[in-house]
């Protein structure tokens, strides 16, 4: 990153916001990695686990920078009824789409207390290099979406994006386990971040049509909710200190 990059207020804001959702989101794959490596003997696992997670930062991260170079190809590629269509509104279009469809679909699940993992499963693994490539494809799998996303909202800012999928790498390995259930114990934040999900996809699909919203507006709006969330959860963590004291 360069000083000027640094200096900007909105690098950090991007920074917090993209690996929130990338932390958020990315604890659904430590399900499935814990379910990879169970295939394994046991002294092999924790290996396996750290292995896995470092495959799939690096296959996210060539995800990540396949998309962001292929946003950039602005020339129009074909027309209908008039309109331009290049390789980036077309990236932008039916990214946008697929989040708005996999946020709703959920935003639906957790509505009807359904999980990921009971739709899911993953093949036994042969070895352990089996099991590492395993990991990496159901990493890009799951973390498509926050990938878009991250798409979308820093366009012009990669070397924000790859900070943010490396810290939040960091974070799940030091802090799975803790985050986790945080995350269980509130499942409020994770609405939150699929709802953040909607708005991105729908912020894309209105981009890949040249449909120009400032991005402030959308800033703007994460930001308040998430500080009512916050909010929300210190409150209830009072609320809960009074009853235990009671």
């Amino acid at each position: 990153m360069s000083l000027a990059m640094l200096a900007d207020p909105q690098t950090w804001i991007l920074l917090v916001t993209l690996s929130s959702i990338e932390i958020v989101l990315g604890i659904d794959n430590l399900v499935f990695i814990s379910i990879a490596v169970s295939r394994l003997p046991p002294a092999q696992r924790e290996r396996a686990r750290k292995f896995g997670i470092a495959a799939a930062c690096i296959t996210r991260i060539a995800l990540l920078l396949t998309l962001a170079f292929l946003a950039h190809m602005k020339e129009d590629v074909f027309s209908v009824m008039g309109h331009g269509f290049s390789v980036r509104d077309l990236v932008l279009l039916l990214g946008g789409i697929f989040l708005v469809f996999k946020g709703i679909a959920e935003i639906r699940d957790q509505v009807a207390g359904e999980h990921e993992s009971e739709d899911i499963h993953t093949k036994p693994a042969n070895s352990f290099a089996a099991v590492i490539a395993q990991i990496a494809v159901i990493d890009i799998v799951f973390s498509l979406d926050s990938v878009i996303a991250a798409v979308g909202m820093a366009e012009q800012y990669v070397p924000v994006m790859v900070a943010a999928i490396l810290l939040a790498v960091a974070v799940m390995l030091l802090a799975a386990q803790p985050l986790g259930r945080f995350i269980d114990n509130n499942p409020s934040v994770k609405m939150l971040a699929l709802a953040f999900i909607v708005l991105i996809g729908a912020y894309l699909v209105l981009e890949g049509l040249e449909i120009h919203v400032p991005k402030g507006y959308i800033y703007g709006s994460m930001g308040f909710s998430a500080a009512v969330e916050m909010l929300n959860l210190w409150s209830r963590a009072r609320a809960q200190r009074r009853l235990g004291g009671g």
